[in-house]
């Protein structure tokens, strides 16, 4: 059976981003960089891989969930699919419609989804994004 794994950059006192929503503090390159994408590396967004020249194969996940407020901060710089490995869905009450026709806006509880995604073949699922 497939797991949901939560999996986001944090502080050593377990913070996500700062205060205003920000995460520049979080590092962008050097050793732990490189090995999170090594391990991860589904887990860059496909502007950051192209950017770089690098294309790779999914280790860890097949498939993200994500909150609204999580997928717009992609949005809001013109990122409207930024996991084209991934199956990816983003759980709003307010979006009326998906901007991108790779991205499947859910506006149910989760709870279902993530049992039948469970129940699928595949790679574990990727639970990205903050705490709301």
């Amino acid at each position: 059976m497939r797991k949901l794994k939560y999996y986001v950059a944090g502080t050593v006192d377990g913070f996500i981003a700062g205060e205003d929503g920000s995460f520049d503090c979080f590092p962008r390159s050097g050793e732990p960089f490189a090995d999170l994408f090594d391990s991860f590396p589904e887990t860059f967004p496909a502007h950051f891989q192209e950017a770089r020249g690098i294309r790779v194969e999914n280790k860890q996940f097949d498939a993200v969930l994500m909150g609204r407020k999580t997928y717009e901060v992609g949005l809001n710089v013109g990122v409207t699919n930024p996991y084209p490995s991934l199956k990816q869905y983003v759980f709003s009450r307010t979006m009326e419609a998906s901007p991108d026709e790779n991205i499947q806006l859910v506006s149910d509880t989760p709870v279902g989804l993530v049992e039948e995604l469970k129940k699928e073949t595949g790679k574990d699922i990727w639970l990205c994004g903050g705490g709301a």
